[in-house]
């Protein structure tokens, strides 16, 4: 299928979902962070919303964290690697992204498009997944699906913002019901909070680390190769290998329910 760069009406729409909580159910309510889930797609295709409020951190300062690979490979633990592969236009672009899975499940990877808009007060970043000729799915890895993903960042005024992350993954593999539960009441809180932390150090290492250098807000200093959209194909979910991980043995569910509780 032909890949559409992200218009006006996709953000708008995106912007409406995470607004919108109708037909969500909030999994998780402590603090400042909130996660909800769709139920009716809670089995297989992981539909997850979370939202964080930054009480000292500034829209522009989660915009940038958000874009910075870079600074990504101080903060984000579960990265294995990222890394932009070219440029379709000034605000989208083609990036992998391969991250650790909880053992004994296999480590999964991307390749997505990503576009981003400054809108008012207000910041997105889209994605979704594509082929690129020369990014097929590995052996070691899983090839995973985003069929949606992306950030909403709103300024609450001059030092304080609010960041909603909606995902919408095929996880390309019979997953177990506690891997999903453990995606919703563990890992995404704390995903939350880790960006969190990483926005409130941020200044301090950009001001050590190439200041002037943000091209995802200066288009000029971006000196990716271009890649032209008929380059690429649309993920489709289908044409990738299902790998079967249901099998997992009781104390293992309990033992990752134990580890992430202490944490």
């Amino acid at each position: 299928m032909p890949v559409q760069i992200p218009d006006d009406t996709d953000f708008t729409s995106f912007k409406e979902q995470c607004e919108n909580h109708e037909g969500w159910t909030a999994r998780y309510n402590k603090g400042s962070v909130t996660v909800w889930c769709r139920d009716e797609e809670c089995k297989t295709i992981q539909k997850l919303k979370m939202r964080i409020v930054c009480k000292d951190v500034t829209a522009d300062t989660l915009y940038d964290v958000l874009h910075d690979t870079s600074y990504r490979k101080k903060w984000d633990g579960n990265m294995i690697d990222t890394h932009d592969i070219g440029r379709l236009t000034v605000n989208t672009d083609v990036g992998y992204y391969s991250w650790k899975c909880p053992s004994p499940l296999k480590n999964r990877d991307f390749v997505t498009m990503r576009s981003w808009l400054p809108l008012g007060n207000d910041y997105l970043i889209i994605n979704y997944s594509v082929k690129h000729p020369q990014y097929p799915p590995k052996k070691d890895y899983v090839r995973a699906v985003s069929l949606l993903t992306g950030y909403l960042i709103q300024s609450n005024g001059a030092s304080s913002s609010t960041l909603y992350y909606l995902t919408q993954v095929d996880p390309k593999g019979s997953l177990p019901k506690w891997v999903v539960n453990r995606a919703s009441q563990f890992v995404a809180p704390k995903a939350m909070k880790k960006i969190y932390k990483a926005c409130q150090k941020y200044p301090e290492w950009k001001r050590k680390h190439n200041p002037n250098l943000k091209p995802w807000i200066y288009p000029e200093q971006n000196t990716l190769p271009c890649i032209n959209v008929s380059d690429l194909v649309l993920q489709r979910a289908d044409s990738l290998e299902n790998i079967d991980e249901s099998r997992l043995t009781e104390e293992k569910q309990a033992q990752h329910h134990s580890d992430d509780e202490e944490t």
